[in-house]
């Protein structure tokens, strides 16, 4: 996992929000939630949000950076706040909600599997990922990564891989669940000042590729590169706003009984 900067994460607050809040409004209401895990919690907003909306339950935020359990702890809700590594999870769940998180994580056949078969009977797994790969953004991001003075050292960063398709998670989860419903949406971003969609990417996408360059003047270079060649895609509008696309993935399966 890439490291994270909490504040920057957060800049985008309101865009980073609309499809965790899209996820939860799909969760299936009734029945008790006993144990509930918010996976890549981040900055805990959703974990606490959790635990306010399921009030008798017992609510959990996890996250494998230092920084953003830090700033986990400093909420007042009633979140066990856990720093660890999503792939090595194996508690036993209610719910798991994971919202922004799992793109990062590899073998998402084995991964989507395995937590699906830690939930309780009857359990809901309720997941969202960017559709980041095929996106204009980050192919612009590939092409500027391969072709510098940067290219060798950025062969070695840890960026978002081509997700499987929609069918593939549904063939996967079908067989262990009730229902299983997937659907996709394409957001419009009205972003807001120079190198908008630069600034967006610094909080997320580009975070593997700032590990593995460091500060120094290679990464400078490699910004202002990326500043030009994504300007061309996305260009400033008139009145100062930039339109950024965003398409992300939504997966709500539940547990057969």
């Amino acid at each position: 996992m890439p490291s994270w900067d909490p504040a920057l994460y957060e800049r985008y607050k309101r865009y980073r929000d609309r499809p965790a809040l899209d996820l939860m409004l799909q969760i299936p209401r009734g029945g008790d939630l006993g144990e509930i895990w918010d996976l890549g919690c981040g900055t805990g907003e959703h974990a606490a949000l959790l635990a306010r909306r399921y009030r008798a339950a017992k609510v959990h935020g996890l996250d494998s950076s230092p920084h953003m359990i830090a700033e986990c702890r400093k909420r007042t809700e009633a979140v066990d706040w856990v720093l660890g590594d999503l792939n090595s999870f194996e508690a036993s769940a209610d719910l798991i909600f994971t919202n922004a998180a799992l793109q990062w994580a590899p073998d998402h056949g084995t991964l989507f599997l395995r937590l699906v078969k830690l939930l309780n009977p009857g359990g809901v797994f309720a997941c969202q990922m960017p559709l980041a790969y095929e996106s204009v953004h980050h192919g612009i991001l590939r092409r500027t990564a391969a072709k510098g003075p940067w290219a060798e050292v950025l062969k070695d960063a840890d960026a978002i891989r081509r997700m499987p398709t929609a069918a593939e998670y549904h063939d996967w989860l079908a067989p262990l669940c009730d229902s299983v419903d997937i659907w996709s949406t394409r957001y419009l971003h009205v972003l807001e000042g120079e190198d908008a969609v630069v600034d967006w990417m610094s909080g997320t996408a580009l975070r593997p590729y700032f590990d593995v360059l460091g500060e120094g003047a290679l990464k400078d270079a490699f910004l202002d590169a990326f500043r030009v060649n994504i300007a061309s895609a996305f260009p400033m509008r008139a009145d100062g706003t930039t339109l950024f696309p965003f398409e992300r993935l939504f997966i709500v399966a539940q547990r057969a009984p």
